[in-house]
């Protein structure tokens, strides 16, 4: 089974209404030989409430594993692809495993729908979700509960520890019509034998420590502000358990929160701003060090620290863009509108855009009364659920909102806001996760170029892009001359492939059939006929406006990339030399510890061609202990202010910011982070200090060789994982131009997925920053015959390869053997210009 006859067959359940109750998902996975309530899999914990309970559990699932532990996260809805839901330490479920459950799982189901029980698309996917954690064997999953507690998906399982966030009425329908019974459903999530925890007050508590008691759970943490009003007690000397506290923005996008209980306490800068995140925040620690002491882990406060610190979360008072300021906010009932109101006055602006979209089983007349004043554009995402844009506008207007106007898609929306706001004003994109998801692919998207020499290298993109089998026999002799992948709207790929086939070009589409995700497309055609495509699409509404200049810069056409100022040549190959001043690196450790040494090496390799020097006091090799602060500051900073006065730029290899802030101000050029920026301090440190810096994919630094990594194609989830860590570094005010992109070499890649990057490295032009190569005498070359540590033949061959295919600069230990790789790659692609 392909990936897109999965998907298709499990967003064709989104037509079985809700059913609440647990029996049909404890029957699914008990067809499917699971048993999470048996004990014996991973610990589980449910984060149940009306708002926050996403961004707590990304907090826990961060901060659980900053302890070391391997850690499942289930959410829900989906941005982009199915797929976010399921995460498995920050990587998302395989294709190949969706289509591997649903191949296994989909004969139950039709019998089940056959007997007149359809199982929904939620009890499917969540069942999904535990399958997927329980097979992975990880040490912790982590469930985002859906629209109740005791009748939900989720509740197929046992909990070590559980939360309820806040209780207001949403879904009353199915909930019921009160907090109290709101609050009755959700409580039922109580861990048996242990304490729930809960930022609700008044009534709400109350209902949920009856509720938690006759459950069986042993009691109740109470997480709040000062001002907590417990059960609507007013004495002074009434406070919380755990007592938190919003302490303001410190930038843009992270604010600082304080956490204290009566022995520990935390106090974090999160990347999640709004006076509720400091609940969350509680909250999440709280069930953080519960799920520790259960399993025998210390979660101390620096693992709450930097979990915390990295709990980013997409679509949650996002802020993409600072002039104007540029929002996207999930928001989708009354409390959290007015949550989004709130946070956005803490920034300054003059005018406020906002565009908006809603359900239309939504209290859309309190939203408008919730959110702030300003003009407002109202569109629809592309789901049957959504409210008319033209009801919208009207329910904004009866809300007194004086300069109101309607639109068809986000797209559009987001167009005609970007075009009136001015540099010192706000736009807002609020109302619905389907809208923020169609919103923020105007900065995610990427056009990723294929290189197509060969019919089976057509089938493979084609098969890559979910093309069905018919499909791929068709079109793979077509797919030749300039192709591209990249992902839209259902109704965008229609329109593409109806103009793309009016130029003679090609587009093969998913055959995914519903509008539950983005649809994968493959454009072939000559450059003619994309200039052509570009030009209609011009104008069009749905984002095919914006689509095509996307399209247009990606190949070129009337576009040049803008000038970069980085201290190497960029008319050719750089090459880096790699200089370690460790006891412990793979190939060179223990040879520079000295300063006169190090000093030494440095000028021999200037002497031999090399273009930038790299400095590393940390080795990140497989199995390499961490070194403290100090030891690193201490065996880099002499050698970077020795070499300070070479006429080559310096870059220092650090994954920590008190090293590179320490670095720069010592005279370092460059910083080259093989965390990817994942750290937001790193980031800070980059945007502040300006200078060039080098974000590699990696899954953990130090390379751990026990950790198994499973790709669906490693090249496109290595472009896609960095265009993440490139937003978050662009929305932390790192300029685009100051980034080379490493796709990490032998971090988290097997051999074989490493000489794949190596031959495909041309794709990386998607994400339009210069490509550095690091490869020299790594394990991969254990595939040519040679030893990991000692691969100078098949190092230089590399080199040679890297710099065909693409690569601005290779990372290399011994230089004048590289240098010469280097200079017989670029005089093959430029014999005529070519000058050594």
């Amino acid at each position: 089974m392909q990936y897109h006859e999965a998907a298709n067959f499990l967003f064709d359940l989104r037509r079985f209404g809700v059913d609440p109750g647990v029996e049909s998902v404890q029957d699914l996975l008990a067809a499917m030989d699971v048993s999470p309530t048996e004990g014996s899999g991973p610990a589980y914990v449910q984060v149940a409430g009306t708002n926050g309970k996403g961004s707590t559990a990304r907090m826990v699932e961060s901060a659980l594993r900053e302890a070391g532990l391997s850690v499942g996260l289930y959410t829900s809805p989906h941005l982009d692809h199915l797929t976010e839901r399921i995460q498995i330490d920050g990587r998302e479920m395989p294709r190949s495993a969706v289509a591997e459950f649903v191949d296994e799982a989909k004969p139950w189901l039709v019998d089940r729908a056959a007997d007149g029980a359809p199982l929904t698309f939620f009890e499917v996917v969540t069942a999904m979700g535990i399958w997927q954690f329980e097979r992975a064997d990880v040490d912790v999953a982590v469930l985002e509960v859906g629209l109740g507690g005791e009748l939900d998906a989720t509740s197929a399982v046992d909990p070590t520890a559980s939360a309820v966030t806040n209780v207001s009425l949403e879904h009353t329908g199915v909930l019921g019509e009160t907090v109290e019974e709101i609050a009755e459903t959700k409580s039922h999530v109580a861990p048996e034998g242990r304490r729930l925890v809960t930022g609700t007050e008044g009534a709400a508590l109350s209902t949920v420590r009856d509720v938690a008691g006759r459950v069986g759970a042993s009691g109740v943490i109470t997480v709040g502000e000062d001002d907590w009003a417990g059960e609507g007690a007013t004495e002074k000397e009434a406070h919380p358990d755990v007592t938190v506290s919003y302490d303001g923005r410190v930038t843009h996008q992270q604010a600082a929160v304080s956490v204290a209980a009566e022995d520990w306490s935390v106090d974090a800068e999160i990347p999640l701003l709004g006076e509720h995140q400091a609940e969350n925040a509680g909250i999440a620690c709280v069930l953080a060090r519960q799920v520790g002491d259960e399993l025998g882990v210390d979660v101390d406060r620096t693992a709450l620290e930097r979990g915390l610190a990295r709990a980013d979360w997409p679509g949650r008072f996002e802020v993409m863009g600072q002039s104007p300021l540029t929002v996207l906010d999930g928001a989708h009932n009354p409390e959290a509108c007015e949550t989004v109101g709130e946070t956005l006055s803490t920034f300054e602006y003059d005018d406020c855009h906002i565009v908006v979209a809603a359900m239309h089983d939504k209290d859309t007349a309190a939203m408008a009364a919730a959110l702030p004043d300003g003009s407002v554009t109202t569109c629809a995402p592309a789901t049957d659920r959504a409210e008319d844009p033209e009801v919208l506008a009207r329910t904004f207007e009866d809300a007194g909102y004086d300069d109101v106007r309607s639109t068809g898609s986000v797209a559009n929306a987001l167009s005609l806001a970007r075009e009136d706001a001015e540099e010192d004003d706000a736009l807002l994109v609020t109302g619905s996760l389907y809208a923020v998801a169609e919103a923020r692919a105007t900065w995610t998207r990427l056009q990723i170029p294929k290189r197509i020499e060969s019919i089976d290298e057509a089938e493979t993109v084609l098969r890559n892009g979910q093309v069905s089998e018919p499909g791929i026999w068709r079109m793979r002799g077509k797919a030749d001359h300039r192709v591209l992948h990249t992902r839209v709207q259902q109704r965008q790929a229609e329109y593409l492939k109806q103009e793309m086939l009016s130029l003679d070009g090609e587009c093969s589409a998913s055959a995914l059939r519903s509008g539950g995700e983005l649809h994968d497309v493959v454009l072939s055609g000559t450059m003619a006929q994309f200039k052509r495509l570009a030009e209609k699409l011009q104008g069009q509404p749905w984002g095919l406006s914006e689509l095509g200049e996307e399209i247009r810069e990606s190949l070129g056409i009337q576009y040049s990339p803008p000038e970069r100022d980085l201290p190497w040549p960029q008319d050719r190959t750089a090459v880096m030399g790699v200089l370690n001043v460790t006891p412990d690196s793979f190939h060179d450790g223990g040879e520079y510890e000295r300063v006169e040494d190090a000093v030494s090496r440095a000028e021999a390799m200037v002497e031999a061609g090399a273009d930038v020097i790299d400095v590393g006091g940390e080795s990140t090799r497989p199995g390499a202990d961490p070194v403290e602060i100090e030891e690193e500051l201490n065996r880099v900073l002499p050698v970077v202010e020795e070499l300070s006065e070479l006429d080559v730029p310096i870059s220092v290899d650090t994954r920590r910011p008190e090293v590179a802030r320490a670095v720069v101000d010592a005279g370092a050029d460059v910083l080259n982070d093989v965390e990817g920026l994942q750290d937001p301090e790193m980031r800070r440190v980059v945007a502040e200090t300006g200078v060039p810096v080098v974000l590699m994919h990696s899954i953990e630094a130090p390379v751990d060789p026990s950790t198994a990594v499973e790709y669906d194609d490693v090249v496109e989830e290595t472009i896609r994982e960095l265009g993440d860590r490139l937003l978050a570094a662009e929305k932390a005010g790192v300029d685009r131009e100051q980034v080379i992109v490493d796709p990490g070499i032998g971090f988290g890649k097997s051999a074989r997925e490493s000489f794949e990057l190596l031959d495909r490295l041309e794709e990386f032009e998607a994400l339009g920053c210069p490509l550095l190569f690091g490869h020299s005498h790594k394990s991969l070359f254990e595939l040519t015959g040679e030893e990991a540590g000692d691969a100078p033949h098949s190092t230089v061959a590399a080199t040679a390869l890297a710099a065909r295919n693409g690569a601005d600069i290779v990372r290399v230990h011994d230089v004048a053997e590289n240098v010469a790789a280097v200079n017989v790659a670029d005089a093959t692609d430029d014999p005529e210009g070519f000058e050594p």
